[in-house]
């Protein structure tokens, strides 16, 4: 292994002393001071030789506070053809405050904010959610259909990106993979 490797590998500060210990186990003088010990360092601290257990965390479901819930849902569940799957409506059964969204194999949360809390920062700056797709040029086709401005879709990364911005200024990247040439529009076509 590289020694900046092996470095990074065996300085961690929260090896260094042991429990069970009450004299610091012997080094070589070339060694780190902060070095694990051989009988504790793992034999291969890069990749697992035993295979490992199934993870507990299946998905992330971005959580997104919108200002206005009715027109959330007409731009995600009218525009975007997302289907409501869960709400919450505690005040009126009629007026949703908190809900769960679902297309294909992706999910969202919506909830509105409280009128008092709206903050006076611009919303949705910064935040970008990626939705891998398999043609992402159809869609920009589907969302303009349904009377929404999408940009124009271009390659990046070798994907196509159609990008839509929701009412709360959330960016919305829907991306397919392509083997046209980066930098591409689709009006160069």
């Amino acid at each position: 292994m590289p020694a900046l490797l092996q470095a990074s590998v065996t300085t961690s500060p929260r090896f260094v002393s042991r429990a069970s210990s009450t004299t610091p186990p012997s080094q070589p003088s070339n060694a780190s001071p902060l070095a694990l010990p051989p009988d504790l360092r793992h034999p291969t601290p890069f990749m697992a030789t035993n295979p490992i257990p199934s993870p507990n965390v299946t998905a992330v479901v971005p959580f997104l506070m919108v200002t206005e819930m009715p027109r959330s849902l007409r731009f995600y569940i009218d525009g975007l053809g997302f289907t409501l799957k869960n709400k919450w409506t505690p005040d009126d059964p009629a007026k949703i405050r908190w809900c769960w969204l679902e297309l294909g194999g992706a999910s969202l949360m919506l909830q509105e904010y409280l009128a008092a809390r709206i903050p006076k920062e611009k919303r949705g700056e910064g935040v970008s959610l990626c939705f891998q797709c398999h043609d992402a040029v159809a869609l920009y086709h589907e969302f303009r259909a349904r009377n929404l401005d999408p940009r124009e879709p271009f390659v990046g990364n070798q994907m196509w990106d159609t990008l839509i911005i929701d009412p709360d200024g959330y960016h919305l990247h829907f991306e397919s993979p392509t083997t046209v040439p980066e930098e591409t529009k689709l009006s160069d076509l």
